[in-house]
């Protein structure tokens, strides 16, 4: 089995972050030791040293309280307040908000290629909608969906596309439009209708643009479900851990959660590079893009 050329680079990374993590762990909890200490705490440690390791709410959890950590919310497997089966709710909530921005970024990115007069007349109001604050939109569209039976783990879905569309169009756009200029003089010199030259000429020269666009919206959509879950009444999803452990104070479990969510999002964009991979196997090892067929008859003078 070939291993991704990333994995190296990726591991160098967590090493060195594991190496700074002890220390920056020590620099942030020794005051907190110290202060718990002085206010006659009951700690099982003597030093403000030994007791950085073993507070209850560290500003950093060491690596040990990390570990017992994940193995609190991790088994049994299928419990609600596991993170396995949390996750995969969240997970759902992104992959459906993910193809519902696509739908969404295909209509507005192939309007803007068409019409000119659509661009301007709607570009503005693309780039306004994301300026928006989701955290105080989600609970307005949740009410305004259950108001139409629009309820459950969809409405966290549509909030995450509202999300994800944005990098979707602005992507795909660029995408259609990046064709040379003489490649499509010469569609045009074959006859070539328009949609002729989208399937053979726009779309795959597009194909790039587009699956980093769907890297960049995973992320984003992955944070808007989170978002969603959080900022509206959810019974699953990573959201909904945050929001009960944030209440009860519990600041490894946060911890514990935050990075579950971060492996999550990696997964995700790496669903979406295999997917790029098994659909493109033409950019695969720096070979070229399959040659534009003709599309009608041959330009006078073309000999075959």
């Amino acid at each position: 089995m070939r291993l991704s050329p990333n994995l190296g680079p990726m591991l160098v990374v967590a090493l060195v972050a594991l190496a700074l993590y002890w220390p920056l762990m020590y620099l942030a909890n020794i005051p907190a030791a110290q202060r718990a200490l002085d206010t006659g705490a009951a700690l099982p440690c003597k030093t403000a040293v030994e007791c950085a390791t073993q507070l209850r709410s560290p500003v950093l959890p060491s690596p040990q309280q990390l570990w017992n950590g994940f193995g609190n919310l991790m088994f049994p497997l299928n419990s609600p307040n596991a993170i396995p089966l949390n996750a995969a709710v969240t997970a759902l909530e992104t992959i459906v908000g993910l193809l519902l921005a696509a739908l969404l970024g295909f209509f507005f990115a192939i309007g803007m290629v068409v019409s000119r007069a659509f661009e301007r007349a709607l570009l503005p109001w693309i780039v306004a909608s994301q300026t928006v604050p989701i955290i105080a939109i989600a609970p307005m569209l949740v009410v305004l969906l259950g108001q139409y039976g629009v309820q459950g783990w969809l409405p966290k879905a549509i909030i995450a596309a509202y999300i994800a569309f944005f990098p979707i169009t602005i992507g795909l756009a660029k995408g259609l439009k990046s064709p040379d200029p003489l490649a499509l003089d010469l569609m045009k010199t074959y006859n070539a209708g328009n949609w002729q030259t989208y399937l053979k000429l726009r779309f795959p020269a597009s194909v790039p643009y587009l699956f980093t666009a769907f890297k960049v919206s995973m992320t984003a959509a992955l944070i808007g479900a989170i978002v969603a879950e959080i900022s509206t009444i959810s019974f699953q999803g990573i959201g909904k851990m945050l929001a009960e452990n944030s209440r009860a104070s519990d600041v490894v479990a946060m911890w514990v959660i935050m990075l579950s969510s971060a492996l999550l999002g990696i997964l995700l964009v790496a669903l979406v590079g295999w997917l790029e991979r098994l659909l493109t196997p033409w950019r695969q090892g720096g070979r070229a893009a399959p040659v534009v067929r003709r599309a009608g008859p041959a330009p006078r003078g073309e000999v075959g």
